[in-house]
């Protein structure tokens, strides 16, 4: 299961867990919030350079960017392997990854020093760092073993990400808001069809999350253009009803069967 490691100065799990306290919202209290993410990352590569990414970008697999559900784009990530200490810094500039309860994609150059490209996908531990800091190969954090330790304290609720400092005294686990659903807007044995549809969507709605999730079918590679993800399938199917008008048709899926 992917996991968000959120670090608190202070200990106080069930007012923030439930998102509730007023001073929750204070500058001071904001700037005292880490964001830690902990699961399987993937990579992807020659097959999407030059694509859209779900902020409009061009992907360049030479540049240190990454694809997540729900951060806020422009978010910088320490992303490190926990098994070997390599460590690098990249960009969010993309959606996904939807599939295989992975928590990021990496561009291949992110990829390549974390052991990801020669094995697929490996366990990670990301933290989200100040915008300021340098893209590219990065130190470990100092308390990478604890970051990466299952001996933490587990709350069964959920939480707003949240872009912060990495000082922290205590650390609360809980598992993050999953995506459930997507929007299927197609499924193309050739990319550059599905790289078309995925551009009309994004010129006529560039608040939607779109992505290209590579799969098989039949036994042939395929290229699905996939909107969301969503927490629920009513939310799901009012966008694929607006889809329709713009005479994309689609269907609602859930991520884990796609």
């Amino acid at each position: 299961m992917s996991l968000v490691l959120v670090l608190l100065t202070g200990f106080a799990p069930a007012s923030y867990a439930l998102g509730r306290a007023d001073d929750d919202k204070t500058p001071a209290t904001a700037a005292r919030r880490a964001t830690v993410l902990r699961g399987r990352a993937s990579w992807y590569g020659r097959e999407h350079q030059g694509h859209r990414t779900s902020n409009g970008e061009r992907f360049d697999r030479n540049q240190y960017t990454c694809a997540h559900k729900t951060l806020p784009f422009g978010t910088r990530l320490r992303v490190t392997n926990p098994t070997t200490g390599q460590a690098v810094v990249v960009r969010v500039t993309d959606r996904g990854p939807f599939r295989h309860q992975r928590i990021l994609d990496l561009a291949e150059i992110a990829a390549r020093p974390l052991g990801i490209v020669q094995h697929g996908a490996v366990s990670v531990v990301a933290e989200v760092v100040p915008a300021t800091t340098p893209l590219g190969p990065n130190d470990a954090p100092e308390d990478l073993a604890t970051l990466a330790s299952d001996s933490l304290n587990t709350l069964t609720a959920t939480t707003t990400i949240l872009p912060g400092a990495t000082e922290a005294a205590d650390v609360v686990v809980v598992a993050e808001p999953k995506p459930t659903f997507v929007v299927q807007a197609g499924t193309f044995g050739d990319t550059r069809n599905a790289q078309a549809v995925l551009d009309k969507i994004m010129a006529l709605d560039r608040t939607l999350a779109v992505t290209m999730a590579a799969g098989t079918k039949e036994g042939k590679p395929v290229s699905r253009v996939l909107v969301g993800g969503f927490q629920d399938r009513a939310e799901a199917d009012r966008v694929r009803l607006r889809l329709q008008g713009w005479g994309i048709a689609g269907l609602v899926r859930q991520s884990e069967n796609l």
